[in-house]
């Protein structure tokens, strides 16, 4: 193993056995927000060097989805960004601004085909899940009315570039209707846009500054484990939240067992995703100009050539954010195939038979 192999691999362990609250090193106990910011800039520097890459509701209770939502998926680039930089500023507006051009006209507008209930009656609420920079930070969680389990396997779910809205409250329900406890972050501290400029400004801003997103996602899992005992972890994200998802793996690649990515933007170098220990499937447009038709094959590449469990699905003759109902490249056939895949991966890999 390369010496930069095992200086990742150790970062990525540090990060692992963490404390929520604390953790020690040597004599001393350091603050989260402090060390494990600064592990996960340095674990995540390495990725760069290798590869120059709403509102929370109230508690209610849902037999399905009962009413009108948004869209549950826009794209939103963030490969090669460095995401140490505190000033990336020029280099942000240089993947987002064309995503905004793409996005022109576009809004969160709920439509009919958006809503989607859940399979069993589903409770969903606020939670504080999370203190990230001092000031804490609120989700949405949602489980089955009636759970079969005290201790069912849990999925964190990553917004698109709109925010924690409806929509993504309405997805974690569905979701929830599968048999898991379901909590939707919160990247963006309880700000949710509806115009593209919002977005963009939102986004960027994460960008920009990625720690606080980092450990925000670490105290996620943290919150699941402590709070609801979860007995296996997954994660799912569309764009933004896609290429979320593919950090939270690389994050917390010894607790994570299932990692879904939505048309989020890839990291590609093999010394990074060597990290991957976990399956991993990905849905992707054959047309979608943010995301290389090349880029997605070597993906997909780069994981079997390592060894990984992975299941990359390609779809032609449909663009970014295909399975965004209320955005202008919904493609019905592929958004329904690749939702009937992605319980079925989560069911195999969370949920002990």
């Amino acid at each position: 193993m390369s010496p930069l192999k095992k200086a990742w691999r150790w970062i990525l362990q540090q990060l692992s056995r963490r404390n929520p609250t604390v953790h020690t090193l040597g004599s001393q106990k350091w603050p989260i927000s402090n060390l494990s910011g600064g592990l996960v800039a340095i674990a995540l520097s390495f990725t760069v060097l290798f590869q120059a890459c709403g509102g929370a509701a109230t508690t209610d209770t849902y037999a399905g989805a009962d009413s009108t939502i948004s869209d549950p998926a826009v794209e939103v680039p963030s490969e090669d960004i460095p995401v140490v930089s505190q000033s990336n500023g020029n280099q942000s507006a240089n993947k987002v601004d064309p995503l905004l051009q793409e996005h022109k006209g576009d809004k969160p507008t709920a439509t009919p085909i958006a809503i989607a209930q859940p399979t069993v009656p589903v409770t969903g609420q606020a939670v504080t899940y999370a203190t990230v920079d001092g000031t804490p930070v609120t989700g949405y969680l949602a489980q089955p009315t009636t759970p079969e389990s005290d201790t069912l396997p849990a999925i964190i779910t990553i917004h698109e570039w709109w925010g924690l809205n409806e929509n993504i409250e309405a997805m974690t329900r569905r979701l929830a209707g599968e048999g898991y406890t379901v909590l939707a972050v919160d990247l963006y501290g309880d700000q949710i846009a509806t115009e593209p400029d919002q977005a963009r400004e939102l986004m960027r801003s994460v960008m920009d500054n990625p720690a606080p997103a980092q450990d925000n996602l670490f105290q996620a899992s943290e919150f699941l484990k402590s709070e609801y005992g979860a007995s296996a972890l997954g994660s799912v994200g569309w764009c933004f939240g896609g290429n979320w998802s593919l950090r939270t793996g690389l994050l917390l690649s010894s607790e994570l067992d299932a990692m879904a990515i939505y048309y989020g933007q890839l990291i590609l170098a093999p010394e990074a995703l060597d990290a991957l220990d976990m399956p991993i499937i990905g849905f992707f447009g054959e047309d979608d100009s943010s995301i290389a038709v090349e880029d997605v094959n070597n993906f997909e590449s780069v994981l079997t050539d390592l060894g990984k469990d992975v299941d990359i699905n390609l779809y032609p003759g449909v663009g970014h954010a295909f399975a965004n109902p209320s955005g202008q490249n919904y493609a019905a056939a592929a958004a329904e195939d690749a939702w009937e895949k992605t319980p079925a991966f989560f069911a195999a890999n969370l949920q002990s038979s």
